[in-house]
C-alpha cells in the first residue's frame, strides 16, 4: 500500500470513490505518468483508468499532459484540495440557484399536484418510512415542525435538546409564532441548561424523573397524526448508523404515543 489506511478513509469522505484514490496515490507516488502505467500500479483494470483519471482532471486532482501516449500530472496535494473544493462550491451553488428557480417556477405546482395525487391512493396507515442516519431523521423532523398546526409533543433527553437548540430553534420559534403548543418532556438534562434557557421561551418543558419512569428513548408527536420514534441508542451508535421510524399512522400516533406522552409529561417535574 502506497499510503495508510487513514489516508485512503479521508479520501473517500470528501469523495473520491475507491478507483480514484488508488490512482491519485500511485500518481502522487510516481508525478507523472501514463493511464496503463498508473493502472499497474494501482491494480485498476486498464479500461477503467482513463475514465476515472478524467473524473480526477475535473476534480482537480490531476493535470493531462499533451503528449502521445497522454501522461498525467500530479497536483501538489494542498492545491488539489483547494481545486476540489473550489469546483465542489461552485457546483453546490449552481445547484442551489437551480433549486431555487425550480421552487419560484410554475413547475412546482405540477409537482406539488403530483404528489397530492399519490397521497390520495396511499392510506396514511401506509405513509411510514425507516430513516437511515442522523441527518436524515434532523430533516424530517424540521419539515414535520414546519409543518405543525396545532401541537408538538417531544420526548427526549439531554443530547436531543441540544439537537432541538442547534438544528429546530426556528422552525419551533415559527411554529410558535402560528400557535402550535409545544411540549417537551426530557431526561438526563444536567448538561443541557444552554438548550433549555433558549428553548424555555418557546415551550413547555419538564423533567422526566427516572427514576418513577425509567425511559431514555426519544418520539416526538405533530398534530397527532404524524410521529418519528428512535429505534436505536444515539449514545452507542454512530451517527450514519441512527435508524428511526417514520409514520404517519394516526392509529399509532393517537392511541400509543400519545397516552405514552400524556403519562409521562404528567409525571415528570416542572423545571425551576
Amino acid at each position: 500500500m502506497l499510503a495508510s489506511q487513514k489516508v485512503f478513509d479521508s479520501l473517500k469522505e470528501i469523495g473520491l470513490n475507491l478507483y480514484e484514490r488508488n490512482l491519485w496515490v500511485a500518481l502522487l507516488a510516481r508525478g507523472s505518468a501514463t493511464a496503463g502505467e498508473l493502472s499497474e500500479i494501482a491494480k485498476v483494470p486498464r479500461s477503467r483508468s482513463y475514465d476515472i483519471l478524467q473524473s480526477l482532471a475535473d476534480k482537480g486532482f490531476v493535470v493531462l499532459q499533451a503528449s502521445k501516449p497522454i501522461k498525467y500530472l500530479a497536483v501538489q496535494p494542498e492545491e488539489a484540495l483547494d481545486r476540489a473544493r473550489k469546483k465542489m462550491q461552485d457546483q453546490i451553488q449552481s445547484v442551489i440557484k437551480r433549486i431555487d428557480e425550480l421552487k419560484g417556477s410554475q413547475l412546482i405546482k405540477e409537482l406539488n399536484d403530483l404528489f397530492q395525487k399519490g397521497l390520495k391512493l396511499v392510506s396514511p396507515e401506509e405513509i411510514t418510512g425507516a430513516l437511515k442516519g442522523r441527518d436524515s431523521y434532523l430533516q424530517q423532523l424540521d419539515s414535520m415542525f414546519k409543518e405543525a398546526s396545532k401541537k408538538i409533543s417531544i420526548v427526549t433527553n439531554g443530547e436531543g435538546l441540544h439537537e432541538l437548540y442547534e438544528y429546530h430553534l426556528d422552525s419551533l420559534k415559527s411554529a410558535k409564532e402560528k400557535g402550535v403548543e409545544i411540549k417537551i418532556a426530557a431526561s438526563s438534562i444536567e448538561k443541557a441548561n444552554d438548550a433549555i434557557k433558549a428553548l424555555g421561551g418557546i415551550a413547555s418543558i419538564k423533567s422526566i424523573d427516572e427514576k418513577e419512569t425509567p425511559l431514555s428513548g426519544r418520539f416526538t408527536i405533530v398534530d397527532g397524526k404524524e410521529m418519528v420514534f428512535s429505534l436505536t441508542d444515539s449514545k452507542n451508535t454512530h451517527a450514519t448508523q441512527d435508524l428511526t421510524l417514520w409514520s404517519k399512522s394516526e392509529h399509532a400516533a393517537v392511541e400509543v404515543f400519545e397516552p405514552l406522552f400524556n403519562l409521562l409529561w404528567t409525571h415528570s417535574k416542572e423545571i425551576s
